[in-house]
């Protein structure tokens, strides 16, 4: 079956002064949410929930990944990305988790932005207007704290508690005035060698 979608919703901020000063370039932050129906409500404890993750979360993904374009302006404008997912109260928090963490899904918005890290991610269970949080990182740099952000927004009136909230998010460049350096400069600073942080 088709995702049930409800709505759709976008979220731009546009960032111009921080800390007093103007951001050199006005930065930002996008969400693209998706509000559907919970393929698995009502139908108890679903061992394999592979069926509906396959027909539903690519779907999704081109869908998101096509919003966010748009609002950004193409993907070459896309720096920082993340994903999230809020099940509603009569959802399992394995529910938002099965339509966001599969290539399925996240293959979209990374090809559409010609990305090479993963995707930074939240999933939770909550009511109603609970906030979506997404986390934001470099997409070609896990370790480039400049592009360490966060969107945050809410919907009124979701999710319903047979509904997932299923989201994406974006931004134009990192934290204006970013001051805090990157993983690399620790490593070095601690003796670390540099070239292989993943060892550490």
């Amino acid at each position: 079956m088709p995702a049930q979608i409800r709505k759709t919703c976008t979220f731009v901020e546009t960032l111009l002064i921080e800390g007093g000063r103007a951001a050199p370039v006005p930065l930002k932050l996008i969400a693209a949410a998706a509000v559907l129906r919970n393929p698995w409500a009502g139908r108890g404890f679903v061992v394999d929930l592979k069926p509906e993750i396959h027909q539903i979360a690519p779907e999704l993904g081109q869908l998101l990944t096509g919003m966010i374009l748009e609002a950004a302006g193409g993907g070459n404008r896309v720096e920082g990305y993340g994903k999230a997912a809020v099940v509603g109260l009569s959802g399992e928090l394995e529910h938002a988790n099965a339509l966001i963490h599969t290539l399925r899904f996240g293959n979209h918005y990374r090809q559409a932005v010609g990305a090479r890290t993963y995707l930074a991610f939240t999933n939770v269970r909550g009511p109603a207007n609970c906030p979506v949080m997404i986390p934001l990182m470099d997409k070609h740099d896990e370790g480039r704290r400049s592009h360490y952000q966060t969107v945050h927004f809410s919907i009124p009136d979701a999710p319903a508690a047979d509904e997932i909230v299923v989201a994406l998010g974006a931004s134009t460049g990192g934290r204006p005035h970013h001051r805090i350096g990157d993983r690399y400069q620790d490593l070095r600073d601690l003796g670390h060698d540099v070239s292989n942080p993943a060892a550490v």
